[in-house]
């Protein structure tokens, strides 16, 4: 099969994988690899792959072991197809645009772009033209910047970024979006772990993790709540057989069984070679999707009864007394849950429950894991609050081995938002930049992704500027978003490869080439590196080893510099050329902005780079009243009606966001198809559909819009009972755009109601 091809539709169908990694995924990765580009360009990635001096891998935000502690192989399976899917030696040409019209684009696969290679040169769709040509980049940032600068006020624009970005350029868009005089930051977190920062802010003043790697080694419990290491972070599997050879546990909670919870074989040890591998969870909770508030609820009712029955031997009173406020009024409420009603909302047995309770009393350190499972639901916010509480309660807040780690997906997602990429900056960040820059920025809080889909498809947003990622195809209620971007006047993405959101044009369209995580970046003051943050606060450099992929792309950094210099002139005042020229400059004014980044060149020069200061780990809470802060949350679960199902969208294993590498999902059995869905064979018998029948998904809203999935094939699968899964970006249609979790308005991508409706042959 050649990168000009779809895969085949042929679906086979076999048992689940029990185990993950292993020899298969060495050889599936060299294999991916070593299809896009040479032998010597994959040795030269591998070899430098989350390395202190090498390439930070563009793919999870999970952390690297300290300098000195790392495996000359420190990736995982899917880091090694993405940095190779980003080094491949296929070239996108003007010569490629010309023979391909933009509709001819847009009916083609997400896969069949993806495979086309790196962009070389920027592009623009005129209005009204058919294809893409060339532009000069004088002549397209000219056009960017006279579009921002026609708009009637700039709110009419939307700056998006994808967690691909760095801390540099991150800080320099902001920065010229605020300058600009908006707030429009939408950024990929909306969709994924907005409800972990809402509801960490609330609860301990911090939207991030209070965990570090050295505390995932030495936790005596482990739970991982609504996630998939094996294919999303597979090094977390490292971690967690760490976790077991130093004697902690660990509990998986999943509406799936996922075979990295299982057993993980580690590929560079004898034993996950010849051996069995390592047991990782200890107990397995199969739970119905949306129960995880439910779960929570009953191990705090549990443990309030066990302090009844042993007065000052289950609760850390001193920890409650000393940190925490509203904890009387959590209790009276927490004991007011049925178990009525936990059951019903779990499908879990009370005693597989009061298992998990006994472990929990016999552990001084826990940490609760989780992922988009819990944040992609209505009362996502409300459950991670539960979890809050939950870890409170045994003051497993700020000390060794125990705290909230929420598990992000994507490589500097955490870092963008630090540099200030939101829509809803606090103040002091705001005044920072105003004591730094000598300009007020704007206060009015901007549009977040969901609401920046609605702007455009009113027609109060006219224009787009994606830095990163693949809007188009990342966001929900599919016909919706495409419609929105349509309308726009101008649409810009500055990117490394062709996607889906270049075929979804306004009337004018752009594409900016840039370099890669891969790419060597030299400027005219030499060559340069950049930074980013991982999903447990730490903070280093990332130095791309390969000639950039063609002579005409700009950095990132280049590419929001030059164009804030055409849009803005000299009001005010900000050194855009300095910026370009010496990515350092840009760091000495984060080092004076950004909390924890001071002296910010030479602590990041140091191997391994630093870590940020986290307030709860220094027993400080940044939440109104200087403590954390326990919730009352309401019992709540999703109300499913009869004949219908609850569906999560999921990626597969060969897939990384929105691109999948191969039509497969080794480790849930299903091969060389996409369009499948997941029931359990009790569903599938009460709704009297049969097993690989042909079926159309259709979830209805409130507004009484049908929206429909067509012809996707029925596999008998062990979900918990109630749900459905099914892959995205395939699935994204079915989630309506007004259907988000409370407080965080982010998409419940994880419980869309569905039914089955089947396909006559």
């Amino acid at each position: 099969m050649s990168g000009n091809e779809d895969p085949s539709d042929d679906l086979k169908v076999t048992p689940p994988k029990t185990w993950a990694t292993g020899v298969p995924a060495v050889a599936h990765a060299l294999e991916y690899s070593l299809s896009q580009t040479s032998p010597r360009r994959t040795a030269l990635t591998l070899l430098n792959i989350n390395q202190a001096k090498g390439i930070d891998c563009p793919g999870c935000a999970w952390p690297e072991p300290a300098p000195g502690k790392r495996h000359m192989n420190e990736y995982c399976e899917n880091g090694a197809k993405h940095i190779n899917d980003e080094a491949t030696s296929r070239r996108v040409t003007p010569e490629f645009f010309r023979e391909h019209s933009i509709a001819e684009l847009d009916g083609k696969s997400d896969y069949w772009l993806n495979q086309q290679g790196r962009l070389t040169e920027p592009m623009v769709k005129r209005p009204g033209g058919t294809h893409y040509e060339p532009i000069g980049w004088d002549e397209a940032l000219d056009l960017l910047a006279g579009e921002l600068k026609a708009l009637d006020s700039p709110d009419e624009a939307l700056f998006y970024v994808s967690g691909r970005l760095n801390n540099e350029a991150a800080f320099l868009l902001q920065l010229f979006a605020r300058a600009y005089g908006t707030n429009n930051l939408p950024d990929c977190s909306n969709m994924c772990h907005e409800s972990s920062g809402s509801a960490m802010s609330e609860t301990l003043g911090t939207g991030k993790g209070t965990v570090s790697l050295d505390d995932i080694h030495n936790s005596d419990l482990i739970f991982v709540v609504g996630q998939n290491p094996g294919t999303n972070h597979p090094r977390m599997l490292s971690a967690l057989e760490e976790t077991k050879r130093n004697g902690g546990r660990i509990v998986a909670v999943n509406t799936l069984p996922e075979a990295g919870l299982n057993r993980f074989k580690h590929p560079q040890r004898p034993r996950g070679i010849v051996g069995r591998g390592t047991q990782i969870a200890d107990q397995f909770l199969h739970i119905r999707a949306g129960g995880d508030l439910a779960l929570f609820q009953a191990l705090n009712l549990l443990l309030l009864e066990a302090e009844d029955a042993a007065p000052g031997a289950v609760l850390d009173r001193s920890f409650i007394d000393r940190n925490t406020t509203g904890f009387d009024a959590f209790t009276e409420h927490a004991r007011e849950i049925s178990w009525e009603h936990i059951l019903e909302a779990t499908g879990l047995s009370r005693e597989e429950i009061e298992e998990v309770h006994e472990r929990v009393l016999k552990s001084e350190r826990i940490i609760v894991c989780w992922a988009m499972g819990l944040t992609q639901h209505k009362h996502g916010v409300p459950t991670i609050r539960e979890v809050v509480n939950f870890l409170m309660l045994r003051g497993n807040i700020g000390k060794p081995g125990a705290g909230a780690c929420p598990v992000r997906g994507h490589s500097n997602v955490q870092g963008d938002r630090t540099m200030g990429v939101w829509e809803r900056m606090p103040q002091k960040f705001l005044d920072a930049l105003e004591g730094e820059f000598g300009f007020t920025p704007p206060t009015r809080h901007g549009l977040d992704a969901v609401n920046g889909i609605r702007a455009m498809y009113e027609g109060r947003a006219k224009l787009f500027l994606g830095v990163a990622g693949n809007f188009v195809r990342a966001t929900p209620d599919s016909a919706v978003t495409e419609e929105a971007m349509r309308g726009c006047r101008l649409t810009a993405h500055v990117s490394t490869k062709l996607n889906r959101s270049h075929t979804v044009c306004g009337d004018t369209a752009l594409i900016l080439p840039t370099l890669g995580r891969s790419d060597r970046d030299f400027q005219v003051t030499g060559e340069q590196f950049i930074t980013v943050e991982d999903s447990m606060s730490e903070v280093h450099a990332s130095r791309g080893k390969l000639p950039p992929a063609s002579p005409h792309l700009l950095s990132e950094v280049a590419i929001v510099s030059r164009l804030a210099r055409k849009t803005l002139g000299d009001m005010p005042h900000i050194p855009w050329k300095e910026f370009e020229a010496d990515y350092g400059t840009i760091r000495d004014r984060i080092s004076r902005v950004v909390p924890g980044f001071e002296d910010f060149n030479a602590r990041v020069a140091v191997p391994g780079g630093f870590r940020l200061p986290n307030p709860p780990n220094q027993g400080v809470f940044p939440t109104p009243s200087g403590k954390a802060v326990f919730t009352r949350n309401d019992f709540t679960m999703p109300h499913v009606p009869e004949g219908h199902l609850l569906l999560q969208t999921l990626r597969s294993h060969d897939q990384w966001n929105t691109i999948w590498y191969a039509p497969n999902d080794r480790y849930r059995g299903i091969h060389n198809a996409r369009r499948v869905v997941m029931v359990n064979p009790a569903d599938l018998d009460a709704l009297g559909i049969a097993d690989r029948g042909t079926v159309d998904l259709v979830s209805v809203w409130h507004d009484g819009k049908e929206r429909r999935a067509e012809g996707f094939t029925v596999v008998a699968y062990p979900a918990s009972r109630g749900s459905a899964a099914a892959y995205y970006p395939e699935t994204n249609v079915l989630v309506p755009l007004d259907s988000v979790a409370d407080i965080s308005n982010c998409p419940t991508s994880k419980g869309v109601v569905v039914r089955l409706e089947p396909v006559a042959a």
